[in-house]
Parts: structure tokens; C-alpha cells; sequence
């Protein structure tokens, strides 16, 4: 793979250019947070890519959307801008229909992460068709808490052993900052658990805690889960970020030990 562009000013490819494609390992980033190579959750990360088009054997256009389901348990995953370097430089090939598309885009996905991606074209039709959706159970936004941490602190969670409960909870105060460029990454991220209750100012201060912190998406809800076993004791627990998209990408990793994959939600920032 080439050096990471995430940063850097680069060409942009608009015929198709594989080689683009970087991969960050996943265990060095577990590492950081006391995992090693046997993890307490299974996922999936789903990205969303708006901007896709190609040329079809005419030479015309085409535009779709693509939904890209990148297992957790892979050895890699794809860098950002390189996602966006590799998607764009599909703009002026030729292939011969939207599954072409999907069959090459998740052969060099899954060359590049060590696993079987998953892909999904949606074309002009049933892009259009999806509508705005809303996460369940309820908002922590509507507490009023003092928050002071910008930094991630775990010890903000509290939960009270005597008391066990199944809940769903979530709130749209999520930020964090991009590890190479510090861009600030917007999102929403939902708790399905069961176990002690945790409380819920405490919960949403954690969150806001993240605002200055700086990882990629999937780390961030790794460490989230992680955090809120060992911290709180649940039992039972999903983490679902749904951030912003950038690029035209939105990323949203689910971990869950659990739960099976989830639906791709498009949220009011989406």
C-alpha cells in the first residue's frame, strides 16, 4: 500500500486507480486500549459513499450511491481520503453495469482490509428513495449536566450495581478530532444495554469528554465499549456511531456483543 494521504495534498485519480488504496492495521490501535488479539465484540463497519459515478460501455454517466460493510474482525481497515481517492478516480472508467462496479470495488476492498467486504450499489432510484430515520430509545441530550473534560475520561461513568436494567440511549453530542489533521468529526452514537444502570449524566458527559480527543472513528466506539464493560459492568452492550459524512463518506461503526449487524440509518446529519 502507499504512504497514508490523510494530510497531504495529492492528485486526484479519475480513472481507476487501485494502488490508491492504504491500509491501517487494527491491532496497533487495539493495543492502546488493553485488547489484544482476541476482542470482546463483533461489528461491522458501514460506510457510505454519495458520490459515486462511472461511465457506462456508451460513455455516459451514471450516478449511485454505495454502501460498504467492512467486517470488525478484519486485520485492516481503509484510511479516509484514500477511500475518497479511489471512489473518485471510478469517474471517467468505462464498466459495463452497477454490479461490475460493486464486484471490482469489493475485490479491492477486501485485498486491501484482509476480509470479505461486503458492497451494495444503489443507484439514482432507490438512493432517492431513502428516507430520513431517527436512533431508538432515548436522548441524553436533554439533560442539563456541567461538562469541563474535553479529553476521554472514563472515570466520568458511573452506574448503580444495585439496580439492572435494558435500555437504549443515545445522543447527537458526539465529536471528535481527525488523528492526522484534526478536523472535528460530528456525530451521533446509540447504547443498547443490559446491565447496571448507568447513569445518564454521567454517560453524556463521557461523551462530550471525546470532543478534543483524537482517533479514527472506529476507535472511538471501540474504546467507548470497552470504557462502559469495564467501568460499568454491563452485560449485554452495543456501541453504534453514526458520524457525519466527510468527503462524501460517511463512516459508522457498530460493535455489539450482542447484536448481529445493524440497519444502515440515515440520520438528519447524513
Amino acid at each position: 500500500m502507499t504512504e497514508l494521504p490523510l494530510g497531504k495534498t495529492t492528485r486526484y485519480p479519475d480513472r481507476y486507480a487501485p494502488d490508491t488504496l492504504c491500509r491501517i492495521e487494527r491491532a496497533g490501535n487495539r493495543e492502546r486500549i488493553g485488547l489484544g488479539k482476541v476482542v470482546p465484540f463483533s461489528g461491522v463497519d458501514i460506510w457510505n459513499a454519495w458520490d459515486l459515478t462511472w461511465l457506462d460501455a456508451r460513455g455516459q454517466p451514471q450516478a449511485a450511491t454505495a454502501e460498504i460493510r467492512i467486517p470488525a474482525d478484519s486485520p485492516g481497515i481503509v484510511e479516509s481520503k484514500s477511500m475518497k481517492l479511489y471512489l473518485g478516480s471510478f469517474a471517467m472508467s468505462g464498466h459495463a453495469s452497477p454490479a461490475a462496479v460493486r464486484d471490482l470495488i469489493a475485490g479491492d476492498l477486501g485485498d486491501c482490509t484482509g476480509a470479505d467486504v461486503s458492497v451494495r450499489i444503489d443507484t439514482l432510484g432507490s438512493s432517492q428513495a431513502r428516507g430520513l430515520q431517527r436512533l431508538p430509545g432515548e436522548s441524553l441530550d436533554r439533560i442539563s449536566t456541567g461538562c469541563g473534560e474535553w479529553e476521554v475520561n472514563a472515570d466520568l461513568l458511573r452506574a448503580d450495581a444495585a439496580t439492572v436494567v435494558s435500555e437504549d440511549l443515545y445522543s447527537d453530542a458526539l465529536r471528535s478530532l481527525c488523528p492526522v489533521t484534526a478536523q472535528p468529526d460530528l456525530g451521533s452514537v446509540l447504547f443498547c444495554y443490559e446491565g447496571p444502570r448507568i447513569e445518564r449524566a454521567s454517560l453524556l458527559r463521557y461523551i462530550v469528554s471525546y470532543r478534543q480527543h483524537q482517533d479514527f472513528h472506529e476507535n472511538c466506539v471501540e474504546r467507548m465499549f470497552v470504557d462502559i464493560v469495564e467501568r460499568c459492568g454491563a452485560h449485554k452492550l452495543t456501541v453504534y456511531a453514526r458520524y457525519q459524512r466527510r468527503g462524501g463518506i460517511d463512516i459508522n461503526p457498530f460493535r455489539s456483543n450482542f447484536e448481529d449487524a445493524p440497519r444502515n440509518l440515515r440520520l438528519w446529519r447524513q
